[in-house]
C-alpha cells in the first residue's frame, strides 16, 4: 500500500480536478461531444479511490475543526428534519440528495485531497491545465459560432451551451494559481507564467460570468499577496497589489479604447451596462427570503412554491445564507454561520501555522466559490462542499504510514 500511496494521490487530483470543474468541461465542444458523462465517470471513480488515499496516510487533526464539522454535521440533520415540513415533496428529496447524501462526500474529497501533498500538488497542475483548456475552447467556439453562453438547456441543440459561470471559476482558479507560479519563478518562465496569466484574464471576459471575473480579479491580487505577508515579506505584497491594480486598468482602458471589442466580451459588456450589470432578481429573491425565514424555515425546496413560481428550483435565493435562512429558518442560519462562517475563522487563525504557498494555493482555490455562493449557487452545490472541504483541509496533516 505504501508504494502505491502517491499514485492514488495523483488519480484522486486528476479525478477532483475533473469532476470539480465537470460542468466547464461539458461547455467545451470536445468534452461535450464525449458519448459519457464525465461527471459520473470521475465521480465514482473518486469515490472508489478516497478509502485507499485515507489508508495509505497517517491523519492528524486540528482540534479547532471541531466547530465548523460540527455545523456541517448538525447542518445536514436538520435538514432532514426540515424536509417534514417543505410543501415541496418532490423537490425537498432532490434538495436532500444533493445537501446531505452528495455534501458531505464533496467535504470529505476536499479534506483529504487539500491535506494529501500528492494530490493537492496534482490537484492545482489540473486545474491551471483545465481552466486554459476551458478559455482557449470558449474562445474558439465563440469564433466558429460553435457555442453559445448560457441560456436554457437545449434551447440551441446546434451548439454547445456554455455554463458561463461555471467556466469562469474554472478560469478564475487557474489564474489565481498562475498568479502564484509567476511571482514564484524568475526568468523567463516568469514571463511565461505572466503571459499566460494575462491570457487567463482576458478569457475570464469571454463567458458573461461577472462574479468569475471579480473573483479573478480579487484571486490573482490576494493570494500572491497573502504567501509573501506569511514569508514576512511586506514589500513585495504590497508591490504585486498595485502592480495587479495597475495592470488590470491599463488592460480595461486599452479594451475601452478599441471600438465595439467592450461590447463583443459578455463579461464586459454586462459590466459596462448603465446599470452595471446590477439589474436582476437577485434583490427581490433576496427580500422575498429574508421575509420568508422564520425560525424554522420553509423546508428543503420550499422557496420557489412561497414565492408563487411552483416547482422551479432555478429560482432559489442566489445567496447561501439566505437559502440557509429561509429553507432551514434561524436555526438553519445559525447552523450555517457554525459551518462556513466558522470555517473561515478556523482558516484565519490556521494561515500562520501552515506553509506560506500550501495557504496561498487554498485561497487561489476557494476565493472565487466563496463569491460566487453569496450571489449565485445553491446549498447544493457540490463545488461549495468540496471548496469548504479545501478550507479546511489547512486544519489536517498528512503523513506516510
Amino acid at each position: 500500500m505504501l508504494k502505491t500511496a502517491p499514485a492514488f494521490g495523483v488519480l484522486a487530483g486528476l479525478l477532483a480536478a475533473t469532476l470539480h470543474f465537470a460542468g466547464a468541461l461539458k461547455s467545451t465542444p470536445a468534452v461535450a461531444a464525449l458519448p459519457f458523462d464525465i461527471t459520473l465517470l470521475s465521480g465514482l471513480a473518486l469515490l472508489g479511490l478516497l478509502p485507499l488515499l485515507a489508508v495509505g496516510r497517517h491523519w492528524r487533526l486540528s482540534a479547532g475543526l471541531g466547530l465548523p464539522l460540527a455545523g456541517c454535521g448538525f447542518l445536514w440533520l436538520w435538514w432532514v428534519l426540515a424536509a417534514a415540513w417543505s410543501p415541496w415533496g418532490n423537490g425537498a428529496s432532490e434538495r436532500l440528495r444533493d445537501i446531505v447524501l452528495i455534501g458531505p462526500v464533496m467535504l470529505l474529497a476536499g479534506l483529504l485531497v487539500g491535506a494529501e501533498p500528492t494530490a493537492r500538488r496534482v490537484f492545482g497542475m489540473a486545474v491551471i491545465l483545465l481552466g486554459s483548456f476551458v478559455a482557449a475552447s470558449v474562445a474558439w467556439g465563440l469564433v466558429m459560432d460553435a457555442v453559445v453562453l448560457g441560456g436554457r438547456v437545449g434551447a440551441d441543440p446546434t451548439r454547445v451551451r456554455v455554463q458561463y459561470q461555471v467556466a469562469g471559476l474554472a478560469i478564475a482558479c487557474a489564474a489565481g494559481l498562475v498568479a502564484l507560479r509567476a511571482t514564484a519563478a524568475n526568468g523567463a518562465a516568469r514571463w511565461l507564467w505572466l503571459g499566460l496569466l494575462m491570457a487567463l484574464g482576458a478569457g475570464v471576459l469571454l463567458p458573461g460570468g461577472r462574479a468569475a471575473f471579480i473573483g479573478l480579479a480579487l484571486t490573482v491580487a490576494l493570494a500572491p499577496a497573502l504567501r509573501f505577508v506569511l514569508e514576512r515579506r511586506i514589500a513585495p505584497a504590497l508591490g504585486w497589489l498595485v502592480l495587479v491594480a495597475l495592470g488590470g486598468l491599463g488592460g480595461l482602458a486599452a479594451l475601452l479604447m478599441l471600438p465595439g471589442q467592450a461590447e463583443s466580451l459578455a463579461t464586459l459588456e454586462r459590466l459596462l451596462r448603465p446599470d452595471g450589470g446590477a439589474a436582476s432578481a437577485r434583490e427581490i429573491l433576496w427580500a422575498e427570503a429574508w421575509r420568508l425565514g422564520g425560525w424554522a424555515g420553509l423546508g428543503p425546496g420550499g422557496f420557489p412554491p412561497a414565492i408563487g413560481v411552483g416547482q422551479d428550483r432555478g429560482l432559489h435565493p442566489h445567496n447561501h445564507a439566505l437559502e440557509a435562512l429561509v429553507e432551514g429558518g434561524a436555526v438553519g442560519l445559525l447552523l450555517w454561520l457554525a459551518s462556513f462562517g466558522g470555517a473561515v475563522a478556523f482558516v484565519i487563525a490556521r494561515l500562520p501555522r501552515v506553509a506560506p504557498e500550501r495557504a496561498a494555493m487554498i485561497m487561489a482555490l476557494t476565493l472565487p466559490i466563496a463569491l460566487t455562493a453569496m450571489v449565485s449557487t445553491d446549498l447544493g452545490n457540490r463545488m461549495v462542499w468540496f471548496a469548504l472541504g479545501l478550507a479546511l483541509s489547512l486544519g489536517v496533516e498528512a503523513r506516510r504510514v
